[in-house]
């Protein structure tokens, strides 16, 4: 499967992988990943074929009413994780309890919350990845230039408005599918 996986990606597709092409896997097994521009189903596939390419373990979460017969086995399969989206509760602190008790777990996430145009990217990824006490990887979803720029591990500060001044600028210039959404 992954010699069918990079022969899509690479000669098929044409993408390329640039930077931390292997996520530090190696070296850092609990992650929160942020994947950006996210602004087409398209974007969930081409994470899929980098997943398999990598060699990455990697996980993401849905609502549960996702999780139900007969797509609960798939989803759970490629590292699903259904949550209780119902108001009322901590969802940061439920996420990052996901973390606990695992040997391995990269959450990827995308920082806007949706595919449409966002001015400004929802604080839930970042907040969790501080509960979790684990680093952000970042990487692009980035079409017009067919490549995943991955990122080195950055670990959140103490000062949320550069940290997010740091992570924004890795993604400078990078265009998603659906260009008028990035």
């Amino acid at each position: 499967m992954k010699a069918f996986a990079k022969l899509i990606y690479f000669n098929i597709l044409g993408w390329k992988i640039v930077g931390n092409k292997n996520f530090s896997k190696d070296i850092i097994k609990k992650a929160v990943i942020i994947a950006a521009p996210h602004t087409s189903w398209h974007d969930f596939f081409i994470g899929l074929y980098l997943r398999k390419i990598t060699g990455v373990k990697t996980n993401f979460i849905g609502k549960k009413e996702l999780f139900t017969w007969p797509f609960n086995y798939y989803f759970k399969a490629i590292g699903g994780r259904p949550v209780d989206r119902t108001s009322g509760q901590n969802k940061v602190e439920a996420i990052a309890q996901l973390f606990k008790g695992e040997q391995e777990f990269r959450l990827t996430l995308a920082p806007e919350g949706t595919r449409k145009k966002v001015t400004e990217w929802k604080t839930g990824f970042y907040y969790i990845a501080k509960a979790a006490n684990v680093p952000i990887i970042m990487f692009t979803l980035d079409f017009k230039n067919k490549q995943n720029k991955i990122s080195e591990p950055f670990y959140p500060t103490e000062d949320k408005e550069a940290d997010f001044k740091f992570m924004e600028a890795f993604f400078e210039g990078v265009e998603g599918k659906v260009p008028e959404y990035s």
